[in-house]
């Protein structure tokens, strides 16, 4: 009996070992899959407390708004070339008006007045008129030198540009609902201004950063439609893609971007919807 006994014990000693080594908790899957959860929430928990999420969505944030602004100023430095090249151009024309006017009538007092030099034997003097020739175009090159240089005349091309940016610094502001009143002020008031065409893309940036996307859509598809020379076409487009994406208008998101690509070439329009397409095409729409 004694030796059934020790024999019974020693078994129960192997077996109990046995569980413990199968029980290991270093060794146990699921303590090691616990285990690299809790390292991995821990480190999640590192760059919450740091808020390097939150830094960086601020810093995307300042960058579109400061990008947002370089595109206005690119705007108004367009506006303000154009109004130059146009006030040169008519400039130069009503100067070679005056001109050929001025010599019409200086050929015709030469062809009747007689010839020989003057009296007390001078030198010949220049025909009749050359005098008011010289002055006018003198003049008139002076008047062509200040348009280059000078200040935009005042009126209401200054007043428009006034206008507008105080509606863009309205939306630079991010006060999306102030700026909306501001853009849709402007057009009612100046819808003829060399400025209405940005005004209206501004208007569809402040509705879509407002997330208004129905009444973006229609501000930016406005731009094509009365537009159509517009630089801000291309990005018009654009933006009528991202509309129909974000109400799931896939069919007509892929049109309008795929119209971007094959349009517009090599542009930075053009590559955002690509970058858009690639991503509609990760996600089956």
């Amino acid at each position: 009996m004694r030796m059934r006994a020790s024999a019974f014990a020693a078994a129960c000693a192997v077996a109990l070992a046995l569980v413990g080594c199968a029980t290991n908790p270093e060794e146990d899957p699921v303590q090691i899959k616990l285990n690299d959860l809790e390292t991995r929430l821990a480190r999640i928990e590192r760059v919450v407390s740091n808020n390097s999420l939150l830094d960086i969505s601020n810093q995307m944030g300042n960058l579109q708004a400061e990008l947002r602004s370089m595109h206005n100023d690119i705007d108004v430095l367009n506006h303000g070339l154009d109004t130059s090249r146009k006030q040169q151009r008519d400039l130069y024309a009503d100067l070679d008006q005056r001109l050929k006017a001025l010599e019409s009538r200086s050929g015709a007092s030469a062809g009747s007045a007689p010839g020989g030099s003057s009296p007390g034997g001078t030198s010949p003097a220049g025909p009749p008129g050359s005098t008011v020739l010289l002055a006018g175009a003198s003049s008139a090159a002076a008047a062509a030198g200040a348009g280059m240089g000078g200040p935009p005349a005042s009126g209401a091309g200054a007043a428009d540009t006034v206008s507008y940016q105080a509606a863009f610094g309205l939306l630079k502001g991010n006060q999306y609902d102030q700026a909306i009143q501001a853009f849709q002020s402007f057009l009612s008031t100046y819808p003829t201004s060399p400025l209405a065409d940005n005004a209206q893309y501004w208007l569809g940036e402040a509705y879509y950063v407002n997330r208004s996307f129905p009444e973006a859509l229609a501000a930016f598809q406005k731009v094509i439609d009365k537009y159509p020379q517009s630089r801000k076409v291309p990005d018009a487009l654009l933006k009528v893609g991202y509309c129909d994406y974000e109400l799931k208008q896939f069919r007509a998101a892929k049109d309008a971007l795929t119209q971007v690509q094959t349009t517009y070439g090599d542009t930075p329009a053009a590559r955002l919807a690509e970058q858009r397409l690639e991503k509609m095409a990760s996600e089956n729409h």
